[in-house]
Parts: C-alpha cells; sequence; structure tokens
C-alpha cells in the first residue's frame, strides 16, 4: 500500500507556514496542518488528482490547499510532498 513522505525542503516549507499562521493565531497554524495532513491522506488514495507540473520537473504534481500548492510525485510505494508554497510565488524559480 502506497504512503505519504515528506521531504526536507516540504518540512521546512510548512514550519514557516505554520509559523507565519500561528502569529495570526494559534490556532491557524494548527488548522492549516490539520487540513495538510487530510489533503496527503487523500492523496495517498486518489495519487493523480492533482494537476501536472511537469514543465517545472517531470513527474512532478500539484494539489490546492487554501492559498497554497502542495508539488509531490507519485511512485508505487509512496507520494512524496517536495514542496508547500504560495500559489502567487514564482514557481519556475523554486524548480
Amino acid at each position: 500500500m502506497r504512503r505519504y513522505e515528506i521531504a526536507r525542503t516540504a518540512s521546512y516549507d510548512l514550519e514557516e507556514i505554520v509559523d507565519y499562521l500561528s502569529d495570526r493565531g494559534f490556532d491557524s497554524g494548527e488548522q492549516f496542518l490539520k487540513k495538510f495532513t487530510q489533503k496527503c491522506r487523500y492523496l495517498v488514495s486518489f495519487p493523480w488528482i492533482g494537476k501536472s507540473y511537469a514543465d517545472l520537473d517531470p513527474g512532478l504534481r500539484g494539489i490546492l490547499l487554501d492559498r497554497y500548492i502542495i508539488f509531490y510525485q507519485v511512485t508505487d510505494e509512496a507520494v512524496t510532498i517536495a514542496r508547500v508554497v504560495r500559489g502567487d510565488r514564482d514557481l519556475t524559480a523554486l524548480f
């Protein structure tokens, strides 16, 4: 059965997002992490649902979560979360 993994870069992204949201209210950061975890579990069951971002990196996919994009790659064993970034960022500069 497929599982999800969080790459180091995505882990750093999540820390920054939670810190930012927590500054605006403790529950905001916690709520984001809860929704993120739910979305990752959903991706394990339906990994091909996200949009292809192969123009940025071969095999890269993305799915929205609030104002953020969860970028991930799919293998037979896992859905690997590569980055979690705001959708208004220069995506070509990230990959």
